[in-house]
């Protein structure tokens, strides 16, 4: 279940390293700095709308387990429309605060432009993207963990291909980037659409069947709100960092925007098995079986172990070419700071196996506020960490403020579960 979302991450992260390289390559330092800096604030954004997501697929596999497909639907339908009148509220809030936002998180003048140009078109694709988050995750939530991967690889293509002719061949700029991400992003919204009205009829809701249901939203809500408050946490910690790392220049900001994308990568298949943990113990809730629940966490964990020494090693061994391509090639000082980044970070990458792993088991037992607060905890030492280290010691302070905050993060949910151990029941 875990791997093809895996793989469907990794292509997404793969579209995303390919952007960097097309702008830092067609653009220059100030284009890439421009997308960096946009970065964590449509993270936050885009996490919010998993976060809903994750939520209400957790409500939905436990009804998939039991069998109540009446309810599936309901709580289907009513999680498309309300995600379609928040993210309408969302993007006009967006519109109008763009530029203040960037401010807010010192964006340096010369980029400020740019920054805001992007950061416009980004929010129409927030439209789409917060509906094929919901729509990847209904799919999800009934064990279909392949169809969203083909659609995401569709996207995915269709997006390196308008990157290169929006911005290396018409020289559209940043601009070009954000629409080519708009374009692709609709088209698996509607490949999503189409495969569930022909192919997953639990899920293929018909004229009388669009209903809100309140009792459901409430649900809903105080699963998926939680959810989304953890899943926007982190990002929203990120711009705190990011806020930091601004006020360090324009090399830095370049140097932290490739390594955070071999952080991706490199977290990506932890965050992946931690979902597959999440539906798995929903599931077998739902259908009673608590056995079935915990040895859901052993499998996941063992996996997520055995996938860190694979990281670590690729990291030490690639690092100096994967910064290379990523930074523009007269930044030699720009490949330096990353190169020292990874050199130390690359050890670190078992602690987020451990945490993701946590994470996914107690999601699935609706435990929502524990990894909430869990996150909240994380992301605060690791920001206050990176104020206190990287104006000190450079950007490979926030590789020790991420440790520190992770670690953390451990003694607190594997206290949580000893502490309730034999509490959790179906």
């Amino acid at each position: 279940y875990a791997i093809p979302m895996i793989l469907g991450n990794i292509m997404q992260l793969t579209y995303n390293a390919v952007d960097s390289v097309i702008i830092g390559k067609c653009l220059g330092e100030t284009a890439l700095a421009a997308v960096s800096t946009s970065g964590p604030i449509m993270t936050i954004m885009v996490l919010g709308a998993s976060g809903i997501g994750i939520g209400a697929s957790v409500i939905m596999s436990r009804y998939y387990g039991a069998g109540d497909r009446a309810a599936l639907k309901r709580e289907f339908s009513t999680t498309v429309i309300f995600s379609t009148v928040f993210s309408l509220v969302v993007f006009a809030v967006g519109m109008v605060l763009n530029r203040q936002i960037l401010t807010w998180i010192n964006t340096p003048a010369e980029v400020m432009e740019q920054a805001s140009l992007y950061l416009r078109i980004m929010m129409v694709g927030f439209l789409f993207t917060f509906q094929y988050n919901i729509l990847s995750h209904a799919m999800r939530s009934i064990g279909d963990s392949r169809t969203p991967v083909l659609f995401l690889g569709i996207s995915c293509g269709l997006n390196i291909v308008l990157d290169l002719l929006l911005v290396a061949v018409l020289d559209l700029g940043v601009a070009g980037a954000a629409v080519a991400t708009v374009c692709s992003i609709l088209i698996s919204v509607v490949l999503c659409i189409l495969w569930i009205r022909q192919r997953i009829p639990e899920l293929a809701l018909q004229a009388g069947e669009w209903v809100v249901d309140t009792d459901l939203l409430r649900q809903t809500l105080q699963s998926g709100l939680l959810t989304a408050l953890q899943q926007a946490a982190q990002p929203v910690g990120k711009v705190m960092i990011q806020s930091v790392i601004n006020a360090q220049g324009t090399l830095a900001i370049g140097a932290f925007n490739a390594v955070c994308r071999v952080d991706d990568f490199a977290c990506i298949p932890a965050q992946s098995i931690g979902s597959g943990i999440m539906t798995c113990t929903a599931q077998n809730r739902g259908a009673g079986l608590t056995d079935r629940m915990k040895q859901s966490l052993r499998s996941g964990l063992g996996i997520a172990l055995c996938y860190f020494p694979l990281i670590c090693g690729c990291t030490l061994l690639l690092k100096s070419p994967v910064i290379r391509l990523l930074c523009p090639d007269e930044s030699a000082a720009m490949v330096e700071m990353g190169i020292s980044y990874l050199r130390v970070k690359a050890w670190m990458f078992v602690m987020p196996c451990v945490t993701n792993s946590l994470q996914g088991y107690l999601r699935g037992l609706g435990r929502m506020s524990v990894v909430l607060f869990a996150t909240v905890l994380q992301i605060s030492i690791r920001a206050a960490c990176v104020a206190l280290w990287v104006p000190r010691i450079g950007i490979v302070g926030e590789a020790w403020a991420c440790f520190t905050g992770w670690a953390i993060m451990i003694v607190f949910e594997v206290g949580y579960l000893v502490s309730h151990r034999g509490r959790f029941s179906v």
